[in-house]
């Protein structure tokens, strides 16, 4: 069946509506375009769990900082919509922003805690815009299944919270992260990389099993960790570190000593790239 493309909310809520009203399961791959495989195991996941799969596109202003790069983004809806229809997507939602902000926006979602370290400090503006955005499609969509790729774990962690603290009627499913043979996790901001800097990115994720094998060997001592992964990174040169961390999977603070399960993460900077990756380990007691 080919994909159908909604542009307004009213519409898109109407077939949703209509779907549970006939006893439908929905679910709900939220993105910003540019898909790619990563995106395409969420709607295959969707696609096993549910009836009708909705995905939107939606490159959210909120979200970016003034300096970001939200009109560089990169955007391609024919080859989104390809995509989503091999992978068995109904309903394609791709709304202007004038369709979801009609007017200056004054209420915001914020949620504390877990939206604080790691991106929080980098982009401190960043989750109040994800949260507002995600609450907004909630709230269109309705009643659903959404799902969303642990590559973004902090992205994650922050969603499942607002939902738990808002009691919304969804249930939000994360899905492992997809990697390129090499190991590099899939993302629209990996075409930002030239070739030197494409070859370069796997350090990423080199770095992050280099902190796995030390916690699995019984290091309890995030400074340890950290060290160590930034030390793999930093011996790359066109790799520039913005952060390593070791944190709680379920908390994202920084336990000592180190317990229980545990999430590795980094951002990294290649030239005009800035990537993110995680892995989790259980620290041995």
């Amino acid at each position: 069946m080919p994909v159908t493309t909604v542009a307004t909310i009213a519409e898109l809520r109407a077939r949703l509506d209509a779907d549970r009203a006939a006893g439908r399961r929905v679910g709900f791959v939220p993105t910003m375009g540019y898909l790619h495989d990563g995106h395409a195991s969420l709607m295959d996941a969707a696609r096993d769990a549910c009836d009708v799969v909705v995905t939107s596109i939606f490159v959210n202003p909120l979200q970016f900082g003034p300096t970001e790069d939200l009109d560089a983004y990169p955007r391609d809806l024919s080859g989104d919509t390809a995509l989503a229809e091999r992978h068995g997507v109904d309903l394609l939602f791709v709304p202007a922003t004038a369709e979801m902000y009609p007017t200056a926006i004054r209420t915001t979602v914020s949620v504390a805690g877990v939206s604080e370290p790691l991106e929080g400090r980098s982009r401190p503006t960043h989750f109040a815009g994800v949260a507002t955005v995600v609450a907004k499609l909630f709230a269109i969509v309705g009643p659903c299944h959404a799902f969303f790729g642990e590559k973004d774990f902090q992205q994650l962690a922050v969603i499942r919270q607002m939902v738990h603290d808002l009691s919304l009627p969804v249930e939000v499913v994360g899905c492992p992260t997809v990697r390129e043979v090499d190991g590099l996790a899939m993302s629209s901001r990996n075409a930002y990389l030239t070739p030197a800097e494409r070859s370069a990115a796997p350090v990423v994720h080199r770095a992050l099993q280099a902190g796995r094998a030390l916690v699995e060997d019984g290091e309890h001592d995030a400074a340890v960790v950290r060290a160590a992964m930034a030390a793999v990174i930093e011996e790359e040169p066109l790799a520039e570190l913005d952060y390593a961390e070791v944190v709680d999977a379920r908390t994202l603070e920084v336990p000592e000593p180190l317990a229980g399960p545990l999430r590795l993460l980094a951002a990294v900077r290649f030239g005009s790239a800035r990537l993110i990756d995680n892995i989790g380990v259980v620290a041995p007691s």
